[in-house]
């Protein structure tokens, strides 16, 4: 089995005497794309800071690839691109001449890399033109392109969609999703618009109060939605729930209603069908992740 590219083990920070994450264990496999939720003041941003070493943590230690930000800073830092809040940039160069500044700090990047991930970001028609003229949208995508530069294995980005339009956030939905499938990048992304978390990550997790209340599958490893509900219509109810042993159901009306994934759904239409359980409708139930967050965190308003 292939090791977490990302592993929070007992992560807690303390500062005064308050505790603002405590005791975060988690990992992260290489390529999914990571939701990490949670109301105003849970501690995701403390997280992502010490994430990227700009935080130091009071007790635990977290690994990247394997190395650890505490130990090991400059080769578990070495495997991270990142945006922090808003990216920084100069306004009065170019998009290209920013990342061209950016380059030289960061060891072997050439000249084709620049372009693979201006076009990768889609800036190619403006990227010649000045930061000053760009949208914020605009200025979310090349700080993207910076931090991919040194082909980074983790993308870490704090609320990324801040400020944007519907359009923007739909282009940097697309691009981080391209990113993990293409790239093989892990992105682990924080934010509080929770319809759009659905559309772009594979796996949340929901913070409360500094600590981890739940970690939730989006989609399969395929790509495809995941649920946890699927409801049967059939002939006859109590047929069906004798057939029903060894998984979780219940019965509404006509329809019983098992809990699984697809393998068990498609097991238990075969045994419906093999005993002779006429099966009228399979339809998955989802509930949206806003549902399935205010149901676990109250509600409290998220950030």
């Amino acid at each position: 089995m292939q090791e977490p590219l990302v592993r929070l083990m007992g992560v807690t920070k303390v500062i005064s005497s308050k505790t603002l994450v405590q005791d975060l264990t988690l990992d992260i496999p290489a390529g999914q794309v990571f939701g990490f939720l949670g109301p105003n003041g849970a501690g995701k941003t403390t997280t992502i800071r010490m994430m990227v070493g700009l935080m130091s943590i009071t007790k635990g230690d977290i690994l990247i690839g394997g190395y650890s930000i505490r130990k090991d800073y400059e080769k578990a830092s070495s495997l991270i691109g990142a945006i922090v809040e808003n990216p920084e940039m100069y306004k009065f160069l170019s998009g290209y001449k920013n990342l061209i500044h950016y380059a030289r700090m960061m060891p072997n990047i050439t000249e084709e890399r620049i372009r693979e991930v201006i076009e990768l970001v889609g800036l190619t028609e403006r990227i010649h033109d000045k930061v000053g003229t760009y949208s914020l949208g605009m200025r979310q995508r090349l700080g993207v392109a910076q931090a991919l530069l040194h082909r980074p294995k983790l993308l870490i980005l704090d609320e990324p969609t801040n400020g944007l339009d519907p359009q923007g956030i739909r282009e940097l939905r697309d691009y981080l999703r391209a990113l993990s499938r293409e790239e093989g990048t892990t992105v682990f992304v924080s934010s509080h618009l929770l319809s759009e978390m659905e559309l772009m990550c594979d796996t949340v997790g929901i913070i409360q109060k500094g600590k981890l209340i739940d970690v939730r599958q989006l989609r399969t490893d395929e790509g495809e939605r995941s649920f946890e509900e699927t409801a049967f219509e059939v002939h006859d109810i109590e047929r069906a729930v004798q057939l029903l042993e060894v998984v979780q159901y219940r019965v509404h009306g006509n329809r019983v209603i098992i809990r699984g994934d697809r393998d068990i759904v498609a097991e238990v239409n075969a045994e419906f069908v093999r005993a002779g359980v006429k099966v009228y409708g399979i339809q998955p139930i989802t509930t949206s992740l806003e549902d399935q967050f205010l149901e676990m965190t109250g509600s409290e308003r998220h950030d």
